[in-house]
């Protein structure tokens, strides 16, 4: 019982933790997904390519605007902000579709 207490405490700061790191990063006061920010290398890219219409648009709409508040050095109001609740990782199931293509296309040439 001990230990479930215990494992229940560390989740719970673990998760502090993270919301505190998730808004000192800055990018939710643009309005911007933590997806929004990966670097783009050559299998992001792929990723991106790869994203719905909609959700494409909607990540290019986010990262002009971010762009636009940063060169008028402005950030959205508060209550616009990304909460850490509400990020979701759009683009993770592309990046390790095309991550898993490229390793087993390796291998395949490794043969």
């Amino acid at each position: 019982m001990e230990t479930d207490s215990h494992s229940a405490a560390t989740g719970r700061l673990l998760v502090g933790f993270r919301k505190w790191y998730y808004n000192a990063c800055g990018f939710n006061k643009f309005g911007l997904l933590r997806d929004d920010t990966i670097n783009e290398d050559p299998d992001v890219k792929e990723a991106i390519r790869r994203l719905p219409e909609p959700v494409y648009n909607d990540r290019m709409f986010r990262i002009k605007r971010a762009l636009d508040l940063s060169m008028k050095q402005q950030v959205l109001p508060k209550d616009q902000w990304t909460k850490y609740e509400e990020d979701v990782h759009y683009l993770e199931p592309y990046l390790d579709e095309v991550i898993h293509e490229r390793k087993e296309k390796e291998e395949w040439q490794k043969k």
